[in-house]
């Protein structure tokens, strides 16, 4: 296959500026690489948010060194090898996990791949100090035409996936591992805060694909909700938080005794006392796994959570093995991704979009770039 030599990339120049389009040379792939040519890549909701105060909010978790390349979660298709990749060819359809880890560390060498010392997510940010070499071993990243991937980063994508659909797998394997964690199954009872946002709706589509008798569902917007509920009419119940019964006292009516896991998707400016109705409405036994990153200090009855033998996690980010078994389970037709509508920009329209993404439909729109 005879590759260009040159690229257009999206790059940001300075923290809050906008990302120009610019011209580089295409990446020559290493060993144990392969080179994509990136079809799409989705685009975070709070991406103009992230890119504008990143510095100030989290100093201490390092964006790429700038001039950088952005992009969280590109799909396209494999155009070259390296000469140490075996197992993927010319062709491939894949999901490139931006999640990055060094492999040598005690977590990497004990399978704890997201425990990393060195965990990065390429084109977005870095988790400490040690992400800056993982972004010069990997400057490339989704809002450009080309970028290098290690072969362990790799998800292959089924025909009856969409490059669209693919670029959103980073939220729906958020979800995912965090429904693994907490042992989503047959027959358990789950309530999901925040079920008609982005990351919600990876929770309520994946506990249905893993056996949940009945959902419960939370959000603000009624229209929003009853979407939500139209998935499965039979297993989801849904609440706004707008009307006047609490989300405590709601679980408890449906279900006498609690739920048995609690998914809080609610971002960092959420109200806490929507999360603490949340672990009030677990059953004993029951577990809760955060998400959506509610920001602050939040008062935890230790106390209770010990007698009623409950648990609380957080959950980041999905491994690519993980992001297999999403991929697998739309290619049974246990998941069906054409629920989301797909929003798509060329990369000379970034900016617009990572502005417009406000005008979306919760967690069923789904904002793209086809670089």
């Amino acid at each position: 296959m005879s590759l260009p030599k040159k690229m257009k990339v999206a790059r940001m120049h300075e923290v809050g500026g906008p990302m120009r389009i610019e011209e580089l040379d295409v990446p020559q792939v290493r060993p144990n690489d392969v080179l994509v040519r990136v079809r799409a890549c989705g685009i975070v909701p709070n991406l103009g948010n992230i890119l504008k105060n990143w510095t100030t909010w989290f100093p201490e978790r390092p964006l790429p060194p700038l001039p950088a390349i952005f992009g969280l979660d590109p799909t396209g298709e494999i155009v070259e090898v390296g000469s140490q990749v075996h197992t993927w060819k010319l062709g491939d359809r894949v999901y490139v996990n931006p999640g990055r880890y060094c492999g040598g560390c005690r977590a990497c060498r004990s399978g704890q791949l997201t425990s990393c010392s060195h965990y990065t997510f390429n084109g977005y940010f870095g988790f400490s100090q040690n992400s800056l070499a993982i972004f010069r071993d990997y400057p490339y990243a989704g809002l450009g035409e080309y970028m290098t991937a290690p072969q362990y980063s790799l998800v292959k994508l089924p025909d009856n996936v969409s490059f669209d659909q693919g670029a959103r797998f980073g939220y729906l394997g958020t979800a995912y591992a965090a429904l693994r964690k907490v042992e989503m199954g047959v027959g358990k009872t789950m309530l999901i805060n925040g079920a008609s946002g982005t990351l919600g709706i990876g929770a309520v589509l994946y506990g249905l694909a893993m056996g949940a008798t009945r959902i419960y569902g939370t959000a603000r917007n009624q229209g929003l909700l009853e979407r939500v509920k139209a998935l499965a009419p039979s297993r989801i119940e849904v609440l706004s938080l707008d009307d006047a019964e609490t989300l405590d006292a709601w679980v408890l009516r449906h279900t006498g005794d609690g739920v048995d896991v609690f998914v809080d998707c609610l971002g960092p400016g959420a109200p806490h006392e929507t999360f603490l109705a949340g672990m009030r409405a677990l059953k004993r036994g029951g577990a809760a796994v955060n998400i959506g990153a509610i920001a602050g200090g939040v008062p935890i009855d230790l106390h209770t959570m010990m007698d009623l033998r409950q648990s609380l996690d957080g959950s980041v980010w999905f491994t690519a093995g993980e992001g297999q078994d999403m991929a697998d389970m739309s290619e049974a037709g246990l998941v069906d991704l054409s629920i989301f509508e797909q929003v798509g920009f060329p990369l000379e329209q970034v900016n617009d979009a990572i502005s417009g993404i406000e005008n979306r439909h919760g967690g069923f729109s789904n904002y793209v770039i086809h670089p």
